[in-house]
């Protein structure tokens, strides 16, 4: 299978892997959180890094994401943007020179995007479900790499499609060669477990169901295929019009779509349609709305403007919201929300979680509580915005102003679609010091989330009140750490003990103990089928 290289590859392969763990620190005051209900608290706003935020988030929601969307950098070179639309930016620069070091300086835009993408792409993947997928916008500067760099990853059987949406509905006229009016979205499966919905059928699909009989609402479908009689013989064969006793042969270039047999039998179930007064000169097949197996429309790879938006759409739209904000103006090319609300109806059900690790002006949240409130889904969001100017002002008050209402251009009041979230940074220190140690004021059901993680590979949403993490694959998954047990056990319960043992709740298997030191015999530990890891050592995850 061919591969791809580029300068810098070899420093950033594992580079992921190295990323220290940060914790998650809320900011209430810039959280939208219905304090009565609790209402939005299940959706997340993170500011900074998305390389950090994403590891930071690992061990909480790894493998429960069911639709990944971004919007990387296209790599246009362009340096007006205030959120640089090129690998150039300050940050990227800054990172590459950390990571891939000397090298760097010789690399050209091509290899400093693949080195920024890869390692994001990586964290990215563990966060999907089995029957997850990942959707990347992107343009013809980065398309083939892109492709190449996915097929690493996720393997080139996960390949999904390559939608080309319409972005423009205008042509340029200025434009000095030819004129793009689209941009790309790749698409990955997590596993064949992956399965695609049926999009909304929409008014024009249901205005086609407009004649009724007996047996309900129909429209008829054509009784032809574009095979010839030479290539479909046993299907080029003479029909008669009950109505008028007139002999029917396809079209010189056509044949029947059905058999002999099969005709007879559509005969016998009133499955042919002559028209409204039974003269036509070609039959119809009659296609029952109720008799619809799934009531919707298959996704293909071409998204026109009618159907997904554009751009000039998405700037109007961005700026009825934010109008009061100057720095909305920056924005471009913002992303339509049909754009992405069709991403959510083909590959979300409506409890799914969808990350936005490149979240921008916020069109993914908007779109998400957008998609609630039209079906009535409960899906939930998280988003990761690197500059903390953007995140405050655009990203956050974007997303508060869709949830809880906003007054648009004209002054008209525009009712809120409900929902919010919790408004996180990163903290400034990783979880373990420059000794190795865990940071002292990082508490149970913090380091409870690592734990699972690192046992498990798989986000936690236990409880984290009890020093009983979780039952894994059979095994009991315990941490003492900070006290958890309080005063029923020596050093605050964070050193295994038999009187510790005895006071865990009780697994009847094989169980892994996280702990600060173990002082109970080797011979005891196996016959207790105890696995002692001992932290912070263990956790170098």
């Amino acid at each position: 299978m061919p591969s791809l290289t580029w300068i810098g590859k070899d420093a950033v392969l594992t580079h992921h892997r190295d990323v220290p763990f940060r914790l998650l620190e809320p900011v209430p005051e810039l959280s939208c959180i219905d304090p009565l209900t609790g209402a939005g608290s299940g959706n997340l706003l993170v500011q900074g890094d998305n390389l950090h935020a994403l590891k930071a988030l690992l061990p909480r929601y790894a493998g429960q994401v069911k639709c990944i969307y971004i919007d990387p950098p296209y790599n246009t070179g362009n340096e007006g943007w205030i959120y640089n639309d090129n690998v150039n930016s300050s940050e990227i620069r800054r990172w590459l020179g950390e990571v891939v070091g000397r090298e760097g300086e010789t690399l050209d835009r091509h290899d400093r995007w693949l080195c920024m993408m890869y390692p994001r792409l990586m964290l990215l993947k563990q966060f999907l479900r089995e029957d997850g997928a990942i959707f990347v916008s992107i343009d013809d500067n980065e398309v083939a790499t892109l492709r190449l760099l996915m097929d690493e990853i996720f393997g080139a059987q996960n390949f999904v499609a390559t939608v080309v949406w319409q972005k423009k509905y205008a042509v340029a006229n200025d434009h000095k060669t030819i004129a793009p009016m689209h941009d790309f979205l790749m698409v990955y499966q997590r596993s064949p477990a992956w399965t695609r919905n049926l999009l909304p059928r929409g008014d024009e699909k249901d205005r086609q169901y407009r004649y009724e009989d007996e047996k309900g609402i129909f429209r008829p479908d054509n009784y032809t295929c574009n095979k010839t009689a030479e290539e479909r013989p046993n299907l080029y064969y003479p029909v008669l019009n009950p109505n008028t006793g007139e002999e029917i042969w396809p079209k010189r270039t056509a044949v029947w779509r059905y058999s002999k047999e099969r005709h007879e039998q559509n005969i016998a179930e009133n499955l042919i349609y002559w028209g409204k007064d039974g003269t036509g000169k070609v039959p119809a097949y009659k296609r029952y709305k109720n008799a619809l197996r799934n009531d919707g429309v298959v996704p293909q790879t071409l998204w026109l403007h009618e159907f997904a938006g554009h751009t000039d759409g998405s700037r109007k739209e961005l700026r009825e919201v934010l109008h009061d904000i100057p720095s909305v103006s920056d924005f471009a090319t913002p992303k339509p929300t049909l754009l992405i609300q069709r991403i959510l109806q083909i590959a979300t059900d409506k409890d799914s979680l969808i990350l936005d690790s490149f979240a921008g002006s916020g069109t993914t949240a908007h779109a998400v509580l957008k998609q609630n409130a039209e079906d009535g889904g409960n899906r939930r969001f998280i988003l990761v915005e690197m500059d903390d100017t953007i995140a405050r002002t655009v990203t956050a008050e974007r997303v508060r102003r869709i949830a809880t209402g906003y007054t648009n251009t004209k002054g008209t009041a525009i009712a809120g679609l409900g929902g919010g979230f919790q408004f996180c940074r990163l903290s400034a220190q990783p979880l373990f010091d420059a000794t190795g140690e865990i940071r002292a004021d990082v508490t149970f059901a913090q380091l409870a989330e690592f734990v699972w993680f690192a046992e498990t590979g798989s986000g936690y949403n236990g409880q984290a009140d009890s020093p009983l993490l979780g039952i894994h694959a059979g095994r009991a998954i315990y941490l003492l750490y900070n006290g958890i047990l309080k005063d029923r056990s020596e050093i605050g319960g964070n050193v295994l003990t038999t009187a510790v043992l005895d006071a865990l709740p009780p697994h009847h298997g094989p169980k892994v103990i996280y702990a600060a030191a173990n002082q109970i015999g080797a011979s005891y530990i196996a016959r207790e089928g105890i696995v002692f890891k001992q932290t912070p050592y263990a956790l170098e995850i």
